[in-house]
């Protein structure tokens, strides 16, 4: 069993990462506010990457309405912001590595039609490269732990065992999943502060963490914000473009994070008073946090 506790630097360099698929809504926001309180109260760095690496939903416009979002409330990255599009050919070389290692294979299968072979792929589609095909992890038996500051220790055990993640998909776009372990890896992120929803993708990062040989980042997840039926606030359930330069949104996003402050003057000032009062174990063992009755115009 792996135990990935440790980071690879003492000096804390976070980062936000948005999917330029929409506009930046509140829950994002609150994600955004979380991950950044975090690097400050610490003195380190906070960086915003765009993770557009899935040509066919991201569009630059969003990408530039995102960051205009996050610099109108004072969240500026403090290196310049990294685009995935732009990164292809690392993803391509890392991915020749691991074809290498033969820990991937080339597959035709539907998500549904994967499902019954139960991890063990026939050998018709784990050779089949005469047609468009996508590249999959294969399965493992590996179990994971990790220390979560807000969820708690976090194990893994059957994580990697039935699941065969795509790491390029059929139309020649890169998956979140190598992408994203690839690039925390090369702008040496140690801590990464998101939301609760990605606990289900932790073990498979791990698992790639372990097959290049990378140290991975310390990790803790957040409670999302959820609507009245209990989904979270996102771009799919069509959340709304939160408004630009908006104190009070900004004290909303703040309140849950469990910091209420009393009448700042601008956004500066509340930034400057949540650094202080962020502490990130007053949201400890909480995955979700339902949308207040008077913040439903956010959804």
């Amino acid at each position: 069993m792996s135990n990935h506790d440790s980071a690879v630097s003492n000096i804390y360099r976070g980062r936000f990462a948005p999917s330029p698929t929409g506009p930046l809504h509140f829950g994002s926001l609150v994600s955004a506010l979380a991950s950044y309180l975090d690097a400050k109260k610490q003195q380190g760095s906070w960086i915003i990457r765009i993770e557009d690496v899935d040509g066919t939903r991201c569009k630059p416009s969003f990408s530039e309405q995102i960051t205009e979002t996050l610099n109108s409330y004072q969240l500026f990255s403090d290196e310049p912001i990294r685009i995935q599009s732009q990164c292809i050919h690392i993803y391509e070389q890392l991915l020749s590595e691991l074809k290498k290692q033969q820990i991937i294979f080339p597959c035709n299968c539907t998500r549904q039609s994967l499902a019954q072979y139960d991890g063990n792929h026939p050998l018709e589609c784990q050779s089949s490269t005469s047609k468009p095909h996508s590249w999959r992890l294969r399965t493992s038996t590996a179990v994971y732990q990790c220390q979560d500051s807000i969820q708690g220790t976090l194990l893994f055990t059957d994580d990697l065992k039935n699941n065969c993640p795509i790491l390029k998909r059929k139309d020649g776009f890169f998956s979140y999943q190598l992408a994203v372990v690839v690039d925390d890896h090369l702008q040496k992120i140690n801590h990464l502060v998101r939301g609760a929803d990605l606990i289900e993708t932790t073990a498979q990062q791990l698992y790639l963490y372990d097959l290049f040989g990378w140290t991975p980042p310390k990790i803790c997840h957040i409670p999302l914000i959820t609507n009245h039926s209990g989904d979270k606030i996102s771009k799919q359930n069509h959340a709304k473009a939160i408004e630009n330069n908006h104190l009070p949104t900004l004290l909303r996003a703040l309140h849950y994070l469990k910091i209420d402050l009393v009448s700042p003057s601008s956004i500066t000032e509340a930034l400057s008073l949540a650094i202080e009062a962020w502490d990130s174990s007053k949201l400890k063992g909480i995955k979700d946090l339902p949308l207040e009755e008077q913040d439903l115009h956010f959804i």
